[in-house]
């Protein structure tokens, strides 16, 4: 396995889950230095149409108090050669379930050009938010 001094990883982080977990474990196994950027409300909004339950801050506040992260940060935007440019990372961390996604292929294109890597990790089968989120709302609807 390889080693980098310092990587990254994105998410929304929303309803914190061991899927969460796993991913931030495995990335900083493999790198000195482990940022993590929290998706803002409005990046979410935009790109998912859906509200976080958790704010912003909170939810950064949440991750950086998890062991493997050394740095949280608050995400503005889903381009990672902007998220490059302003972090300094030689290794960027993902889900192996978007592996082949044409938006992380061409992602990948993009960042090999400043020598950094696109590690996928194994993806933790049965857990997200968003199905969490769904069981939640269901099982209130219920009663």
């Amino acid at each position: 396995m390889k080693q980098y001094r310092r990587g990254y990883t994105q998410g929304v982080y929303d309803m914190f889950h061991i899927g969460h977990l796993n991913l931030l474990c495995r990335a900083k196994e493999q790198c000195e230095y482990l940022i993590v950027g929290v998706n803002s409300d409005r990046l979410v909004e935009e790109y998912k149409h859906k509200k976080p339950v958790i704010p912003e801050e909170e939810r950064r506040q949440i991750v950086e108090a998890i062991k493997p992260v050394d740095e949280a940060v608050i995400a503005d935007t889903l381009d990672k050669e902007a998220q490059l440019e302003r972090l300094c990372f030689d290794a960027i961390f993902i889900g192996d379930d978007w592996k082949g996604n044409p938006r992380w292929l061409e992602t990948e294109k993009v960042l090999a050009k400043h020598g950094v890597d696109v590690v996928y990790l194994p993806y933790t089968k049965g857990v997200c938010s968003t199905e969490l989120r769904f069981m939640e709302n269901r099982s209130v609807g219920e009663k």
